[in-house]
């Protein structure tokens, strides 16, 4: 049965990639493994490390925008500025991220998570303006460290 759900992943992957006309290679896939199997938002740096020499540093930062500009990952800054990335939703567009969920980065940890189920409020903007995008984060306890303490 793994290797149904290995190949079942494999193949959304796979489904993924071509549906923003991107080809299919050994380092795209590897990526979106290893970032679809986390509840949270990885670094490069975190990434480099998981796909070891699998994948060299210059393929991983290329795949990283390309997925980005594509709308598959979006980017978001952690408290000490270090981009990390997560799967955008299925109705993000290329070249324009509409994530509509808040970010919570953790005060302990670090870790930074999507929350989908917090939406953002539309945003009324006086005539003549128009939001390109909108962002919330929020900052705390994590459940995870939350648990540690008591």
């Amino acid at each position: 049965m793994q290797s149904r759900s290995l190949g079942s992943k494999r193949e959304k992957a796979e489904r993924l990639l071509r549906k923003h006309n991107l080809k299919v290679t050994v380092p795209r896939l590897s990526v979106l493994s290893v970032i679809s199997e986390k509840e949270t938002a990885t670094s490069q740096p975190d990434l480099e490390k998981v796909l070891g020499k699998s994948v060299d540093r210059v393929t991983l930062y290329r795949v990283l925008n390309v997925f980005e500009e594509k709308g598959i990952l979006h980017k978001i800054f952690d408290l000490h500025g270090t981009a990390t990335y997560a799967l955008c939703s299925e109705e993000c567009p290329e070249h324009i991220h509409s994530e509509d969920h808040v970010h919570f980065t953790c005060s302990k940890c670090n870790s930074v998570y999507c929350l989908n189920e917090v939406t953002i409020p539309t945003i009324e903007t006086p005539i003549g303006f128009r939001v390109d995008a909108v962002g919330i984060n929020a900052v705390g306890i994590c459940a995870q460290c939350q648990s540690k303490v008591n």
